[in-house]
């Protein structure tokens, strides 16, 4: 499955939660608009069931599930693909372990010389944040709007943007560069489908 081009990209929220609730939540998020999905449990309880779950639920609707840090993981659920941060496992062994058509993202902070070594590496979408100030990643190193006006002349793959966006504040992102946002608290802290169509709309709005 592709990633997609644009659009609104779903991280999961599992901390003290059910299974149950995470696919629940997912399902509503994909009804609202997003047109991908990444697995993210930094605790997991049972990941083989919840993962392959989420596969299944994403698949139904025609949405990429992409698995946060772990390639044997998307590799064992025949996941879209993986993201890989600064500490994970490189490129060429993501494509080897899932196939050289397997969805590769990349975290690159706040650097465009990281993004555009691991484009030439075959990366197939960049992520940069975070923008805004996140619960889920309070530590993470800001990452500036210029980088995203930059990337987006440099880089011809697709550009993800993350940390703190919300439907009041991802147009910004959209105009500066982004093509998809990456949202873990604005979405599931809220209502959650009205949330996730909010964003999709940002979509409607962005400046040619």
């Amino acid at each position: 499955m592709k990633f997609p081009e644009r659009g609104l990209y779903a991280i999961t929220q599992t901390d003290n939660k059910s299974a149950e609730t995470v696919i629940d939540e997912v399902g509503a998020a994909i009804k609202g608009g997003a047109v991908a999905v990444q697995y993210r449990d930094k605790n997991p309880q049972d990941q083989h069931f919840l993962g392959g779950e989420l596969v299944r639920l994403c698949h139904q609707y025609g949405v990429p599930l992409i698995i946060n840090d772990d390639i044997e993981l998307a590799a064992t659920l025949g996941a879209d693909g993986v993201h890989l941060g600064k500490d994970d496992s490189d490129i060429i062994q993501a494509k080897n372990r899932l196939g050289s058509d397997a969805i590769i993202g990349v975290s690159c902070y706040n650097s465009i010389d990281r993004a555009l070594n691991l484009q030439n590496q075959g990366a197939t979408y960049v992520a940069f944040g975070r923008f805004f100030s996140s619960s889920s990643k309070p530590l993470a190193a800001p990452a500036d709007i210029e980088t995203l006006q930059h990337a987006k002349h440099l880089l011809h793959i697709p550009i993800v943007a993350i940390g703190g966006i919300l439907p009041e504040n991802g147009l910004h992102l959209l105009n500066a560069g982004a093509d998809l946002l990456a949202v873990i608290g604005g979405l599931f802290d809220t209502q959650l489908q009205q949330s996730a169509a909010n964003y999709h709309a940002l979509f409607h709005h962005k400046s040619p």
